[in-house]
Parts: C-alpha cells; sequence; structure tokens
C-alpha cells in the first residue's frame, strides 16, 4: 500500500476546501465577465438619456415595497433586479424590515451574474446580455 497515490489519500476535509475555492474563482472570473456588460449598458443608458428611476425592494414575504435610495434602472419587469447608476448591479429581494415602509432599507450590490435567475423555474433564468439588452429596448 505505500505505492498508493498520495492525491488519493488528501483529507476529505482538504478536498472541500479545494472544490469551494475553485468555484469562488469561476464566480468572480463570470461577475468580472458581467461586469464588463453591465458597465457597457449604463454607458448606453446614459448616452441614450433612458431614465432613472428610485429603485424599490421587495420584502420576501412579496407585500409592499421599500425604497432603496439606489437610483438606477430595473432590468426585469417584475422590478426584482437593477442596476445603479454607477454600475452596481442589486437583487431587489430583501428580508422583511421591521420599519421598511417608512425608512429606506439599506441595500448591498451583489456581483452580478452571466446567468440571472440561475436554478429558478423554467423560463426566468435569462442571460444577462440578453436581458441588458432588451432593458435598453424597453425604454
Amino acid at each position: 500500500m505505500a505505492d498508493v497515490d498520495p492525491r488519493r489519500r488528501t483529507d476529505p476535509g482538504e478536498l472541500a476546501e479545494f472544490h469551494v475555492a475553485a468555484q469562488r474563482r469561476r464566480e468572480e472570473q463570470e461577475s468580472a465577465k458581467a461586469q464588463v456588460l453591465v458597465d457597457r449598458f449604463v454607458a448606453q443608458a446614459t448616452e441614450r438619456g433612458l431614465a432613472t428611476e428610485e429603485l424599490t425592494a421587495r420584502p420576501w414575504s412579496g407585500r409592499g415595497r421599500y425604497r432603496t435610495g439606489v437610483v438606477g434602472w430595473y432590468l426585469r419587469r417584475d422590478l426584482s433586479v437593477g442596476v445603479g447608476r454607477d454600475g452596481s448591479y442589486y437583487q431587489l429581494v430583501v428580508p422583511q424590515s421591521r420599519f421598511g415602509r417608512w425608512r429606506t432599507v439599506a441595500l448591498k450590490p451583489t456581483p452580478p451574474p452571466l446567468q440571472v435567475g440561475k436554478g429558478a423555474r423554467d423560463g426566468e433564468s435569462v442571460p444577462l446580455a440578453e436581458l441588458l439588452d432588451a432593458r435598453l429596448r424597453w425604454s
């Protein structure tokens, strides 16, 4: 048994860490490519004079909308995804907030994905490039 390949004897914890790190690298590379698309969209939308508005967020309960203080463009007609004027990408579904109806809720940008809605029901997943192009035509 001394001649067994040492890579096969790796600790399962080490193997899991390797896979987590590899997945993180893939997601970072994907987000970098997606950010280029988002930045291009912001430039085109600004150039075309596409109207901006304050983005609102929907609580998980689905009832009501919360003000966010972020100005930009919605990407989906259901108002679940948006882009700020600075090129930040936002998921606009948030945890319920006790005073969310009366106060502005904090919204943190997330790294943009190349496939919006990945893992969602059929018909809800769409490539980011298509979504951004459709939004430019939607105006």
